[in-house]
C-alpha cells in the first residue's frame, strides 16, 4: 500500500558560530554547498520522497542562483522559514500537499545523515508514530550546578539526539497546532509535549551537524573517506 512520505529539510540559521559571513547551509563542501549534499543523501534514500527546504525568505534567489550554477536540478519545493525552527519546522508542515503519511524533519546542515537510518525512521514511525535517531555518549558525563558543583552521572542512561525525527504526519500536525513553548528544544518534544511516547533507533555517528570551523573541516575529511 503506497504511503504519502516527505522529508522537511530546515535551514534557516546564520551560522555565528562557524565564524563566517556566509550561512554555514550554503558554504562549499566538496565543491558544492553543504544543502546540495543533504538533499541527496534523503534522495539517494528513498527517490519518491517530497522534498521541503525550509529557507529564510530573502535567501530564495541567492539559493536559487546558486542551483544554476551548480546544475543542481534535484527536485524540491523551497517554502519560508520562520522566526524559530518551531514555526519553520510548522511552515513545512503546512506546505504538504496531504495530511496523512509520514514526515522525516531534518537539520539542513547535516549532510552525513546515512541512508540507512533515513529508511530506518520511516519504517519505525510508521509502525511505532515516531522514529528519533540516537547515538551512545563516549565520553563520562558530569552534572553541574548553579554554584559551580558537579556529580557524575552514568552515561549508559544518556543519549545524544540526531535528525532525521520522523513522525506520522496526522499527529505530527496536531501536535504544532499548540503555542511554541521554550522546551520545544526539538520535533521529539513537541510530540512528546501531547503525552506520546518516542520510540528511538540507532543513529550514525558520523552524522554530525555542522557548527563550527572544526566540524567543517572532518566534514571535507568524511567526504574524502567516502
Amino acid at each position: 500500500m503506497h504511503m504519502n512520505k516527505a522529508a522537511i529539510l530546515v535551514a534557516g540559521g546564520k551560522g555565528m558560530r562557524m565564524g563566517t559571513s556566509l550561512p554555514k547551509q550554503y558554504l562549499p563542501l566538496a565543491g558544492k554547498p553543504v544543502l546540495m549534499h543533504t538533499l541527496e543523501r534523503f534522495f539517494q534514500a528513498d527517490p519518491s520522497l517530497r522534498l521541503i527546504l525550509v529557507l529564510p525568505k530573502e535567501d530564495f534567489e541567492y539559493w536559487t542562483n546558486l542551483c544554476a550554477s551548480h546544475s543542481f536540478d534535484l527536485p524540491h519545493q523551497l517554502v519560508a522559514g520562520g522566526s524559530s525552527r518551531f514555526q519553520s519546522v510548522k511552515n513545512g508542515l503546512m506546505a504538504l500537499p496531504f495530511q496523512e503519511g509520514l514526515v522525516a524533519i531534518h537539520d539542513g546542515v547535516r549532510p552525513f545523515v546515512s541512508e540507512k537510518v533515513i529508511q530506518t525512521s520511516f519504517e519505525q514511525a510508521a509502525e511505532k508514530g515516531s522514529a528519533i535517531p540516537v547515538v551512545a555518549l563516549k565520553d563520562s558525563l558530569r552534572k553541574v550546578g548553579t554554584a559551580g558543583e558537579s556529580s557524575f552521572q552514568d552515561r549508559t542512561h544518556f543519549r545524544l539526539v540526531q535528525t532525521p525525527q520522523t513522525f506520522q504526519l496526522g499527529p505530527l500536525l496536531q501536535a504544532f497546532a499548540v503555542e511554541e513553548l521554550a522546551i520545544f528544544t526539538d520535533d521529539a518534544t513537541v510530540y512528546e509535549h501531547q503525552g506520546w511516547e518516542i520510540s528511538l533507533i540507532e543513529g550514525n555517528p558520523e552524522n554530525i551537524k555542522l557548527t563550527t570551523p572544526e566540524d567543517l573541516a572532518f566534514a571535507e575529511f568524511l567526504v574524502l573517506a567516502r
